[in-house]
């Protein structure tokens, strides 16, 4: 009993020790500071001036800007092929843009994006995207594609066709997008390449009857502008926003109107704002608006719709009669 009591003791003590030595290890010794003469005092050292970090510039679009990536990080690669594949020596470049002038240009655009003669747009070409150095692009052009519109073959040396291609991808990378047309100025085609004559008879026998030269078409050319704005307002049936000195002014077609007739005989008219198997609303001359319920046939709807011979016009007409009619309202100034 004796013994484990002192064995208790001395196990005791050796704790109190341990701790004491531990405590004296981590709390540092006093120092005293060494006398100084007043000219060995040295000014306190001001604080260092902390330069706030630089406002983050806002995004192209005003959204907050990204944080900077460290220097070697991860950057996103291009996202379309058009921009990941390699640039042609600038030279090759200038070379298939001189080429493309002569022997492209006149069906697919000055710009690549089609042209006067229907050639299709090069910059959305899946074969002109795919195509890495010719390979897709040289076969088309020496022996040539069906239509429509056919592509006749053309009599190149394969380095000058290799060099158009160079050209038509250095077009495809300064694209914002795949399929973006490049930076620059807007190219102006000339788009009247019909025959008037041709135009004049189509439009005598497909549209007289609703339009006039000297009635509402008189100067519809000074009135409309470029060319381009003229065939999308004809075509369209006036829905088209015009172009050039008329930018951003929309000519809206006479609105779509409707004839209700009631059981009990009433008639009501009005702009057709909602027509359906259920329901037709019209807007009446007094602004007020009336809704009325359908079941069927009943009541008999009478839909005046300006537009439709335009709508129906758009199954049959064909590349030629578009530039011919256009190239006859082009004369009407």
């Amino acid at each position: 009993m004796q013994r484990r009591t002192r064995s208790m003791s001395v196990m005791a003590l050796g704790l109190t020790l341990a701790l004491g030595l531990r405590a004296t290890a981590q709390t540092p010794a006093p120092q005293t500071p060494a006398p100084q003469t007043p000219a060995a005092v040295a000014p306190a050292a001001a604080p260092a001036a902390q330069t706030p970090p630089a406002p983050a510039q806002p995004g192209a679009h005003g959204e907050p800007a990204a944080p900077p990536r460290p220097a070697g990080g991860f950057q996103e690669p291009p996202r379309f092929p058009a921009h990941q594949r390699p640039q042609a020596p600038p030279e090759v470049v200038a070379r298939g843009k001189a080429q493309y002038a002569g022997l492209c240009s006149a069906c697919h655009g000055g710009d690549a994006r089609g042209g006067q003669l229907g050639g299709p747009n090069l910059l959305r070409s899946q074969l002109a995207l795919d195509d890495k150095d010719g390979e897709l692009i040289v076969p088309v052009v020496q022996q040539g594609r069906p239509g429509p519109p056919p592509m006749p073959p053309i009599p190149a040396a394969v380095e000058d066709i290799k060099a158009i291609a160079a050209y038509i991808h250095s077009l495809q990378a300064q694209g914002s997008n795949q399929g973006g047309p490049p930076p620059g100025p807007e190219t102006e085609l000339n788009i009247v390449v019909g025959d008037a004559k041709a135009g004049a008879a189509f439009f005598a026998s497909r549209c007289a009857s609703c339009h006039s030269p000297t009635g509402d078409l008189q100067g519809i050319a000074t009135r409309v502008g470029r060319p381009m704005a003229l065939q999308n307002l004809w075509v369209s049936g006036g829905r088209a926003t015009e172009r050039g000195p008329n930018r951003g002014v929309r000519r809206m077609p006479k609105p779509t109107t409707a004839t209700v007739t009631l059981g009990s005989g009433e008639k009501v008219s009005g702009e057709l704002l909602r027509l359906d198997d259920f329901l037709a609303t019209l807007l009446l001359e007094d602004g007020t608006t009336r809704t009325i319920r359908r079941t069927g046939a009943t009541p008999r709807i009478e839909v005046q719709d300006p537009t439709a011979a335009h709508r129906a016009l758009l199954g049959t007409l064909t590349n030629a009669n578009m530039h011919d009619v256009t190239a006859y309202l082009a004369t009407l100034k």
